[in-house]
């Protein structure tokens, strides 16, 4: 084998072609896509991380921003997805400039899910059901951060996908003065035997008529997904207010494991959408 490696070099020189040299090793330079902040949080006992990204442009100019706060925002999370969504539309000129806001999350389920009564999900997940406590972080502490260090617009959208999407239908529902927008993507309306979804003609009955915006979507993903939302979609039928524009799109080519790029990237679209001439 050695003499058989020695006569191909031999070859090659005859040739005059160099044989190959080890390349010396490259200096890499680190890709750095945002920025990201431990955010002290008494709400929630303890550092939260914080990940965002700002506009190409934002540090030379003295205009403000909109803001997407994303649920799951964490670096492992949906952060990069979603800010390169925003990042491409600013690139290509199809979307507005918007500042991303990552909300990591550590305890999904202790953090997104609203509390249930039921025995088999308490067992399951002894921690779920804290729902308000991190809606309270992010009004009280998250909210606030942002618009203090940054030059925001007062424009805000508040995006999730699973578990994410059923806290985004709550705070909708719920506190629905707290962001402009809000987008449920599949949002896990099972939870609690789809309690969430019976009970939101009650909340309804509550909500003012000030201007906001609610986008919902689900794919192909089973009757327990598709029946509490059917209540959900019905519900805002018969509540019908006058400040309020919802939309509903079925996406039947899609599972719950693809819908997001899609559906996210329609949401920048439609919320986003550049002013026409």
């Amino acid at each position: 084998m050695i003499g058989r490696t020695l006569a191909i070099i031999v070859g090659l020189c005859v040739l005059g072609v160099s044989p190959v040299r080890a390349q010396e090793p490259v200096a890499a330079t680190p890709i750095v896509i945002g920025q990201s902040y431990a955010l002290p949080s008494s709400v929630m006992g303890g550092t939260r991380e914080i990940n965002v990204w700002l506009p190409p442009g934002y540090a030379e100019g003295t205009a403000t921003y909109p803001v997407l706060y994303v649920l799951d925002g964490g670096q492992a999370q949906d952060f990069h997805h979603i800010s390169g969504l925003a990042q491409l539309g600013t690139i290509v000129g199809t979307t507005r400039d918007v500042i991303v806001v990552g909300v990591a999350s550590v305890d999904r389920r202790n953090e997104l899910a609203l509390p249930t009564e039921d025995p088999e999900l308490i067992a399951r997940y002894p921690t779920q059901g804290q729902s308000e406590r991190f809606r309270r972080f992010l009004l009280e502490e998250v909210q606030p951060f942002v618009e203090g260090r940054f030059r925001t617009s007062g424009e805000t959208v508040l995006m999730g996908e699973s578990l994410a999407g059923l806290f985004v239908v709550e705070t909708f529902l719920k506190e629905p003065q707290m962001f402009d927008a809000y987008v449920a993507v599949s949002p896990s309306l099972w939870w609690d035997g789809g309690r969430l979804a019976r009970q939101a003609g009650a909340h309804l009955r509550d909500h003012s008529n000030d201007p906001r915006r609610l986008i919902l979507t689900l794919g192909d993903e089973g009757p327990e997904m598709q029946a509490p939302m059917d209540v959900l979609t019905q519900n805002l039928r018969d509540f019908a207010m006058p400040g309020v524009t919802w939309d509903f799109t079925p996406r039947p080519a899609e599972s719950h494991a693809t819908i997001y790029h899609g559906a996210a990237l329609d949401a920048f679209r439609s919320l986003y959408a550049l002013p026409s001439n």
